[in-house]
């Protein structure tokens, strides 16, 4: 990345923003013409990294404020297994359509380059379950806000919502709102 270290922000603080930033691959139009799709495998490729933004992000929510994480589809599926792991609870994917075998709960939205609809299964939480909920990547907001009313349809009470790199520019936490957004990289 280009930016200088005054430019790297993040909700965690300049070195765990550096961190994120220096291990991002811009890949311009992908997955189609006029998208610069943010590749994190460099972060999740580097054991060292990867580990110390696990560990960021399990310090900023504290290790009992939640009893599951949801990772979104479908990079969010690595980094809610590492902090699940981590903090020795468990792991609910939400995916997208017709993956999920047993009845589940649905949600479609508008994303930045199309539609999409995603599910968890009915019997994810039990009532009351503190649920941290974790993707790669904020950009519209879209994913995100279906994510949220399926955690809150399937009983879950939210603990919290991280995620590695914030697209600032495409307004996805305005459109969260009330909700509060953690971004270790926010561009």
């Amino acid at each position: 990345m280009s930016q200088t270290e005054a430019e790297v922000r993040g909700d965690s603080g300049v070195v765990a923003a550096r961190l994120v930033a220096d291990r991002i691959i811009d890949v311009p139009d992908f997955p189609q013409p006029g998208v610069v799709f943010k590749d994190l495998m460099p972060l999740f490729a580097d054991g060292d990294a990867f580990r110390e933004v696990v560990d960021g992000i399990v310090a900023y929510h504290g290790r009992d404020s939640f009893d599951v994480v949801v990772g979104i589809e479908a990079r969010g599926f690595v980094v809610a297994a590492a902090i699940a792991y981590a903090t020795g609870v468990g792991v609910v994917p939400v995916r997208k359509a017709g993956k999920l075998p047993r009845p589940a709960f649905a949600a479609s939205y508008a994303l930045e380059y199309g539609e999409a609809t995603l599910e968890v299964h009915e019997d994810a939480f039990t009532a009351g379950h503190r649920v941290l909920v974790v993707d790669d990547v904020l950009a519209t907001g879209g994913t995100a806000a279906a994510t949220l009313d399926l955690v809150d349809r399937a009983g879950g009470t939210l603990a919290g919502f991280t995620v590695l790199v914030e697209l600032s520019f495409l307004g996805g936490r305005e459109r969260l709102a009330p909700c509060p957004v953690h971004a270790l990289l926010t561009l």
